[in-house]
């Protein structure tokens, strides 16, 4: 899992702010009441983004709670509801897979992978069964992403494709149709953004290692960093998926999640993106909550 789609809180209001953690928390305890508690260990930030986006109706006043990872005090969070759940089971189906993908993968360190495929092995069973159409997109997709994989692919576009069109399949169950046509749209961008944001994040590793990365092959970059071409080239790549998901946000109307959406898109990319090329994303540019300040561009 990632946790790069996180809204920047310097322009939304404290009510935005405590709506945002609510979903999140929300997820979390959804995740623990239809998986089981090992299931909390896979949320992030990128499928409470996606609740929100296939949210439906009214967005009530939150509830409070205490919660075991935050005792100092009540913490905001909404019960579940379609959309939660939605993200809950999606969640778990793309963890799993990823969990099998890279046990696939020649080399050691897999142990986190066999303790999570196993966590989730029953959960796993029953999320398929509810969303058997997002399960075969997944499948499919990270099917033919190993086969770019393993065949050295040297194009960026082809593995994020890959990915993105898994993404894009979340958006399968929207109920209205002009909705689903845009979530669609916007899912796309997002994924590969978020594909290309994760090989750059991986470069350092990737490179010592010897796996599989769409930068090393595509730039034929001789150590684990960036040249100042290959930035420049793959800066102009995702802030042209960032402005195609801006295009595709404007046809829907989100309603009290519009600043929120807004946030994310037109801040938070930006923010975490930022850091992640910048090396300093791990090191408090937004690894552990929504992402501060102002709009950074790439």
């Amino acid at each position: 899992m990632f946790g790069y789609v996180r809204p920047s809180e310097a322009r939304l209001s404290e009510a935005d702010k405590e709506r945002f953690a609510a979903a999140y928390c929300g997820l979390c305890r959804t995740l623990g009441e239809r998986y089981g508690l090992a299931s909390r260990f896979i949320l992030n930030y990128d499928f409470a983004f996606l609740a929100i986006l296939l949210w439906e109706g009214e967005v009530p006043e939150p509830l409070h709670r205490g919660c075991i990872a935050h005792p100092a005090g009540k913490r905001p969070y909404f019960p579940g509801n379609a959309a939660l759940e939605l993200a809950a089971d999606y969640s778990v189906i793309l963890a799993r897979w990823q969990a099998a993908d890279a046990l696939a993968d020649p080399g050691g360190g897999k142990a986190k992978y066999r303790l999570l495929a196993a966590a989730l092995k029953g959960g796993y069973r029953r999320a398929a069964a509810r969303r058997p159409a997002f399960d075969e997109k997944v499948r499919e997709q990270l099917t033919r992403l190993r086969a770019l994989e393993e065949g050295g692919c040297a194009s960026l576009d082809e593995p994020a494709d890959a990915f993105a069109r898994l993404l894009a399949g979340a958006a399968l169950e929207a109920r209205d149709p002009v909705k689903r046509r845009v979530l669609e749209q916007l899912l796309y961008h997002l994924g590969r953004w978020i594909y290309l944001v994760d090989a750059a994040d991986d470069l350092p590793e990737d490179f010592a290692s010897g796996s599989y990365n769409p930068l090393l092959r595509r730039f034929g970059l001789e150590e684990g960093k960036l040249t100042g071409e290959a930035r420049e080239s793959l800066v102009v790549s995702l802030d042209h998926s960032i402005r195609l998901m801006g295009a595709a946000l404007e046809l829907w109307d989100f309603g009290a999640w519009s600043a929120v959406v807004r946030s994310v898109v037109y801040e938070g990319l930006f923010l975490v993106g930022g850091a992640v090329l910048e090396g300093t994303f791990h090191d408090g540019g937004g690894a552990k909550g929504p992402c501060r300040g102002n709009k950074v561009q790439l």
